[in-house]
């Protein structure tokens, strides 16, 4: 199962609960409205970019206000360029994470 698919089926409530954070302080990090993340919270329908922005900021604990429009085109054009590469520096990425946790 991937991280979209379980993202979708966990409650934004309960994943802002287990962070301990109230609304204002939960939703104003992917700049939702606290009322507008209310709605969500009580079951409205959440757009998938909302969702995503969910996912990275309070799942994946990514700070969105470090990434650059470079980075991503950094990213991308190695992806389309040099898979290999790319997926060699993935890797070693995640293994340092992996180590630091």
């Amino acid at each position: 199962m991937s991280n979209v698919k379980a993202i979708e089926k966990i409650e934004p409530r309960e994943i802002r609960r287990k962070l301990g954070l109230n609304q204002q302080q939960f939703w104003s990090k992917i700049g939702v409205t606290q009322s507008g993340g209310s709605r969500y919270e009580s079951g409205r329908n959440m757009p998938k970019p909302v969702r995503e922005l969910l996912r990275l900021v309070h799942v994946e604990q990514i700070d969105i206000a470090t990434i650059k429009r470079e980075d991503w085109e950094v990213v991308e054009y190695m992806k389309a360029n040099e898979p290999e590469l790319f997926k060699t520096l993935k890797k070693s990425a995640r293994s340092k994470a992996k180590k630091a946790a």
